[in-house]
């Protein structure tokens, strides 16, 4: 959760979804609604986080509260907020082919395995960089399995439904 862009010019909304992100990522501090008012909600989380990083206890946010305030929050962000997609590149009429050795193609095996774990029809590819025999035969599992052309090709399109199909798995992994 970092700052809306909106924030700009409201430096209390965004000193509370500071200190927000630091309460996820640690219990002691007490969290905050980022509301823009520097009320006494306010005061006693910038007065706990001063207690807790040595800073005499003021409850005001000076330079120096702040800017420890913003190097505890960029580390605790990374922990606490959801890690950033990745996007696998294809250009247009790109597709990647049976024989086929390349980096995307460990990523590729790497989802096809998780699909494999959480749909029992897809079978369970290689986890070699390759697309060999057993990958090309758990993509094309998977494309008949999103009614797609069962080619055993990974192109723009099957990359498509396996960036959406993806999440889905994960989230009934758990």
């Amino acid at each position: 959760m970092r700052p809306p862009e909106s924030f700009i010019g409201q430096p209390i909304r965004s000193l509370q979804t500071m200190i927000r992100v630091i309460a996820q990522d640690d219990p002691s501090q007490p969290s905050l609604v980022p509301d823009g008012i520097y009320g006494p909600q306010t005061v006693a989380a910038v007065s706990t986080f001063q207690r807790n990083h040595g800073f005499p206890v003021t409850g005001i946010a000076d330079q120096d509260t702040w800017e420890a305030i913003v190097a505890v929050y960029e580390p605790a962000i990374t922990r606490v907020d959801a890690a950033e997609p990745l996007e696998i590149i294809l250009h247009p009429g790109q597709v990647i082919r049976r024989g086929s050795r390349e980096p995307n193609v460990y990523i590729l095996q790497a989802i096809l395995k998780v699909l494999s774990e959480v749909y029992g029809s897809i079978t369970a590819p290689s986890l070699n960089g390759l697309l060999d025999e057993p990958t090309s035969i758990s993509l094309a599992d998977f494309q008949e399995l999103t009614g797609l052309p069962r080619s055993g090709e990974l192109d723009k399109v099957t990359w498509k439904h396996l960036a959406r199909q993806y999440p889905l798995a994960t989230n009934q992994q758990r």
